[in-house]
């Protein structure tokens, strides 16, 4: 049965939030057109009453639209595309919520979905400002829902946007089973992609698009100033949103690098890719505009800038919009979108608000409020223009080289094909320029502060700083020594951090003394220059430990770095890395409904993936989680890999790295971290035995064994303990006419004793026998129950051996990076303070009447 209902009640509610946001943007723009901007008239007042209306109806709609795609989703309706395409019957209800999200559609979805909330809360929050401000809002929200729409306009034959409800059948119809059977709805989804299966992947795409949609706000302040000829007064308004954009998108990429840093086994948390830079950018200038808004509200100066940033962030979104839901990236970025059939929309969407910007800013231009007065190098306007600039300047350094794509797509466009690359080695390209605007950030944090706060001459400044920059000398050299720091640039980036992270306390000692309100900036500052120096010694001194030593090389197909910086490790074989012992003990699955893991050779696997039996009882923390035949629910994506450390101290503690063989996307590994307070032990593996593989076995050797006879498996020994009947066999239907026996074996190892239980099965009805053997994965022996003669009270078994389980694994030692951590924390507190402070500002002065 196709679910048609659901899916015609979401298309219509994006076609009524669509024209209910074109309708609401043009009833605020007649709201508007008042000459005077505190004045309204009776007409004025209806156009905005109107207008409010319809933003109602097109949030209503949005809630709709995202209510009903997630049912949808839920209810594992898989004729839809977008659910069999994100989704599967196996997911759990978190990763469906992730799965709502992972494609295009879904994203724009969130996307809207942000704004509407966010509209609520600024209609009810500024009336004042409400007209002008809703609607540039309102014009975005109409671009954004056209996005989703999917529909074909008629005459002209022109597909607007791409719809979460379009049917499979519909999408992908020249498939022959919709021949066959038109109402054809597959069983299951293709399921969320691996790589997102992650909690982190919960809750960062949320915070990320919630930082893309506040960007809109300063934007939409702004233009509404120039617009209605407010040119300085839109900054108080702006201003706290503008804070709390930093902080959320902030939040939102630090989330990001946090996922892939957990995730993804290329041994860090920010790769350089191009869709990482696209959100970082306008995040850089977004706070470089928050800096100039300040300096106006303190002196005015500096309201141009103002202006030109906050509108340069928002239409930055729009453009790592564009570069990374376009195609245009193509193969160089490794998690960017295809293209849906969307860039030309992408490319209007774009280019409307920047030549709208760009004509609004040139007509108003000479109108903006100016300051003929030079600033002085010993005030403070001076070094926040400084600090402005280091960040635009890195911001377009970044900007420049991930465009690279754009450049070839526009040249292309004349017939010239261009060869110009992205940089071989990205780390390297970027980091050598953005490590000195991280030198110069530093500096200027550390000496803003004082001409802050204070009025400066080269006397007082010189008093001011001989203090904190003794303290940062005398710490920079320890740490140089304790570290071995080495090179010119990773040493000044060390010291002017830790003086900014000086200069900043000495301020903050004094601040929270006359205003702990005004700490949000001494805050921030403490927290970027912590973080410049965890970023600098978790990247540039990380240490691979898992050397390879034994001079042997694993395969001729790795490249030389592989078979050198990776140790193998048999089962049950401990081998020596740095100075801990490891121990390899066998593959584990994880089950949505067990806090611990279960060892895949305790259980039996069943002809749905998804689900398993107990073989024998599953005791977690000495309690009997599951017994015999019990079936257990697992995520049947996802093999762990358990690895014991030991020190030789007694120090032990085990590890759970990740990896999966993926048809499409070939061995997908995740690491699992061991946290120490001065570092991380990153372990992931890089190499498994091919899971679907036929294994080798050696030639079957029958022996033939009395109850408590002992038989002799290569270096083992195998003592026969007994033979008894067996009802309960895992996977195996028995009916009252079968008969099942299990032999026990105990067989012992160099290190520990191992219970194997090999069963043979007559099948009378069928006149059938069959055996279910027993592999012990440590020793790399099957032990398998042949046949009984009751005439001799002989029992004969076959025994194979094989190669032991293995698996390669990589280890990299990440130094001093929960200073990192620690000062992502204290930079997301202070702009929440300074949210607080702002905004308690901007509230009194709206209750006065004179927030415009």
């Amino acid at each position: 049965m196709i679910h048609t209902t659901v899916g015609d009640i979401g298309h219509a509610s994006i076609v009524v939030a669509l024209i209910a946001a074109i309708v609401a943007a043009f009833s605020y723009f007649k709201a508007s057109s008042a000459k005077d901007f505190l004045s309204e008239t009776s007409d004025q007042k209806s156009w905005r009453k109107f207008a409010r209306l319809f933003f109602y109806l097109h949030s209503a709609a949005i809630f709709g639209v995202v209510g009903t795609l997630f049912y949808i989703i839920k209810n594992h309706y898989y004729e839809y595309h977008y659910a069999w395409d994100h989704s599967s019957n196996s997911l759990p209800i978190y990763y469906m919520i992730s799965s709502f999200w992972e494609g295009q559609e879904g994203s724009f979805l969130l996307w809207l979905f942000w704004h509407v909330v966010l509209g609520l809360v600024l209609i009810h929050q500024n009336k004042t400002w409400e007209a002008p401000m809703m609607a540039v809002f309102c014009a975005v929200q109409a671009f954004l829902a056209s996005m989703i729409l999917g529909s074909v306009l008629p005459l002209v034959e022109l597909k607007i946007g791409s719809s979460p409800f379009i049917l499979l059948k519909d999408f992908m119809g020249s498939l022959p089973v919709y021949k066959i059977n038109p109402d054809y709805v597959p069983e299951d989804g293709t399921g969320l992609n691996p790589l997102l299966q992650n909690y982190w992947m919960v809750i960062h795409p949320p915070t990320l698009f919630l930082g893309f949609a506040t960007t809109l706000i300063p934007f939409a302040y702004c233009i509404a100033g120039l617009w209605m000829g407010r040119y300085k007064e839109w900054i108080r308004p702006a201003l706290p949103w503008a804070l709390f954009s930093a902080m959320v998108l902030g939040t939102g990429i630090l989330m990001g690098g946090y996922w892939a840093y957990e995730t993804l086994n290329f041994g860090g948390y920010w790769n350089w890719d191009p869709v990482e830079n696209a959100v970082y950018v306008p995040w850089l200038v977004l706070v470089a505009a928050i800096h100039c808004m300040i300096i106006y509200k303190n002196s005015n100066t500096a309201l141009k800038p103002a202006v030109i940033l906050a509108i340069a962030s928002f239409v930055l979104i729009l453009y790592s919009t564009f570069l990374t839901r376009s195609g245009i990236l193509g193969s160089s970025s490794v998690h960017s979108f295809t293209d849906l059939g969307l860039s030309g929309q992408l490319l209007i969407y774009l280019l409307f608000f920047s030549l709208l910007s760009l004509v609004l800013l040139v007509f108003r231009w000479k109108k903006i409020p100016d300051t003929e007065k030079e600033a002085s190098v010993y005030s403070r306007e001076f070094w926040v223009f400084i600090g402005v600039t280091v960040l635009c300047l890195a911001g377009f350094q970044v900007l420049a080289t991930t465009s690279i794509p754009v450049y070839n797509s526009i040249i292309a466009l004349f017939g010239i094909k261009s060869n110009v690359a992205p940089p071989a080695d990205q780390m390297e390209h970027y980091s050598k320029f953005q490590i000195w605007a991280g030198i110069f950030i530093a500096i200027l944090s550390g000496i803003g502060q004082f001409f802050w706060w204070k009025k400066m001459d080269g006397k007082k400044l010189w008093n001011a700083i001989s203090i904190p920059l003794l303290l940062a000398l005398v710490i920079s050299m320890l740490v140089m020594y304790f570290t071995g720091l080495d090179q010119p640039a990773y040493i000044l980036l060390v010291a002017t951090s830790i003086f900014s992270i000086c200069a900043n306390a000495f301020i903050l000692k004094d601040v929270l003394k006359a205003n702990p309100k005004l700490s949000g900036g001494a805050v921030s500052h403490i927290g970027v220059a912590m973080m410049l120096i965890g970023i600098l010694y978790s990247s540039g001194y990380s240490k691979i430990i898992s050397l390879n030593n034994s001079g042997m090389t694993y395969s001729k197909e790795f490249s030389k770095e592989m078979n050198k910086e990776n140790l193998l490790l048999w089962r049950n074989d401990p081998e020596q890395m740095d100075d801990f012992t490891l121990l390899y003990k066998g593959q584990r699955l994880e089950s949505p409904d067990f806090a611990g893991f279960i060892n895949k050779d305790e259980v039996v696997q069943l002809d749905n993936k998804a689900k398993v039996i107990a073989k024998k009882d599953i005791i977690y923390q000495a309690k009997v989680q599951y017994k015999k035949g019990d079936t257990i629910n697992i995520a049947p994506e996802n093999t762990f890999y358990e690895v014991q450390y030991s020190k030789a101290n007694g120090d032990t503690f085990t590890l759970y790295p990740r990896a999966q063989v993926n048809p499409q996307m070939g061995l997908i590994a995740s690491p699992d971290i061991k946290r120490f307070w001065g570092r991380d032990l990153y372990s992931f593996v890089s190499s498994i035995p091919t899971p679907d593989r036929d294994r080798e076995w050696s030639e079957l050797v029958e022996h033939t064994a009395h109850i408590g006879d002992t038989i002799f498996l290569n270096d083992f020994v195998a003592i026969l303990q007994d033979v008894k009947r067996e009802t309960n066999v895992p996977g195996v239907t028995l009916k009252s006419t079968d008969a099942a026996v299990r032999a026990h074996f105990k067989l012992l190892g160099k290190d520990k004793n191992y219970d194997v239980y090999p069963i043979y099965v007559v099948l009378m009805e069928d006149h059938m026998v069959g055996q279910i053997p027993e592999v012990v994965e440590d020793l790399g022996i099957k032990i398998t129950f042949l046949s009984i003669d009751p005439a001799s009270g002989t029992f004969t078994f076959g025994v194979n051996t094989t190669q032991k389980d293995y698996i390669i694994l990589k280890a990299i030692e990440k130094p001093a990076i929960n200073i990192l951590w620690l000062g992502t924390l204290l930079l997301v507190i202070g702009l929440a303070i300074a949210i607080v402070r702002r905004y308690t500002e901007f509230i009194k002065m709206r209750n006065k009447g004179v927030e415009v």
